[in-house]
């Protein structure tokens, strides 16, 4: 099993990979599909254990650690893995496999592949819901029947996020030192927090939110790959801010600037040079899942968030590459 531990509000499976959740922009549900918005500084991450005489009974049982959101608050996953020893990664949002959109099981799926492999997939932001584009991860309320997993299965038991990580099979990749990695950048955190409605429950589930150019890369080593007796887990619960102040006596962060904001700044969006990566076929089932806005409008809710589109200009899109150091073998 690899250990984890939690450092500097990234959860850390064994030696060579970890993850952080990334507060972000929530982009508009207009029908458009938005580049990538960017990192706005780390969620804060606590160990369920630290906290043990005031977090929900359920909790005790399932560990794992806990962050806190806003509702309609929007968050995307940082995968830091190694160039030289990939790993194999499944992400769940209540329990429903965020790539394939089936319920969670711990064995890797081939035919319809249901993870991701890192580093090449430098980050994931929502659900594999559409042919190059996912839908954004934004949190809300259980019970209420918006999130991912109320809508696939009827029901809103779980909630939170959950987290499998595989090393690759002995000897199969050496154990050398870390060339430097590509950030995707951060540069708006000192504006003011903007308004978010507070009905519903205080744990938290992942909904759908607006469209986003995202590919989810095929894994090019094989299934064969993965040692899967070899792994670590871990359960994410999600809190609204006042269960977080019951539960750690803490303040949480202030909640993110709108996407138009953001943008009347000129501060940059995020694209990646991937065109020969490919990627998986979307979900059929997870095409199917309304989005918080749609849920809105079939509830008979005044609208409650700002969808206004964002026209960003080309310039204000600054190019990635996934390997900044890689060399492209053409057509010769």
């Amino acid at each position: 099993m690899l250990e984890i531990t939690v450092k500097n509000n990234a959860i850390c499976f064994g030696k060579h990979f970890s993850l952080n959740f990334e507060r972000t922009l929530r982009i508009p549900d207009d029908g458009k599909t938005y580049p990538l918005p960017p990192g706005l500084g780390k969620f804060p991450v606590c160990k369920v254990d630290d906290y043990i005489s005031t977090v929900p009974e359920t909790w005790k049982e399932h560990g794992g650690v806990f962050i806190p959101m806003y509702q309609r608050e929007a968050l995307w996953i940082y995968f830091r893995g190694v160039d030289w020893r990939p790993n194999a990664v499944k992400i769940a949002v209540g329990k429903i496999n965020a790539v394939s959109g089936k319920p969670w099981q711990q064995k890797l799926q081939a035919d319809d592949q249901d993870y991701v492999i890192c580093p090449a997939q430098p980050w994931l932001d929502g659900i594999n819901a559409g042919e190059g584009y996912i839908r954004q991860f934004v949190a809300m309320p259980l019970g209420m029947g918006y999130t991912v997993e109320g809508q696939v299965t009827g029901k809103e038991e779980f909630g939170g996020i959950q987290i499998i990580v595989f090393d690759p099979k002995p000897g199969l990749f050496p154990e050398e030192p870390p060339p430097s990695k590509l950030l995707r950048g951060r540069g708006f955190s000192d504006f003011a927090p903007m308004a978010c409605a507070t009905f519903g429950g205080a744990e938290m589930g992942l909904a759908a939110g607006g469209k986003m150019k995202q590919e989810i890369y095929p894994d090019s080593y094989g299934i064969n790959t993965w040692d899967e007796t070899n792994f670590g887990r871990v359960y994410v619960h999600i809190v609204n801010s006042m269960m977080y102040r019951e539960i750690t006596g803490k303040e949480p962060p202030n909640t993110p600037v709108t996407a138009k904001t953001y943008s009347q700044y000129n501060l940059p969006w995020f694209d990646l040079y991937d065109e020969q990566k490919g990627s998986v076929a979307p979900s059929s089932i997870l095409s199917q899942v309304k989005s918080v806005k749609e849920m809105d409008e079939n509830q008979g809710f005044a609208p409650q968030q700002d969808d206004t589109s964002v026209d960003i200009p080309q310039a204000q899109i600054k190019k990635l590459k996934v390997d900044p150091d890689g060399v492209r073998d053409g057509n010769w």
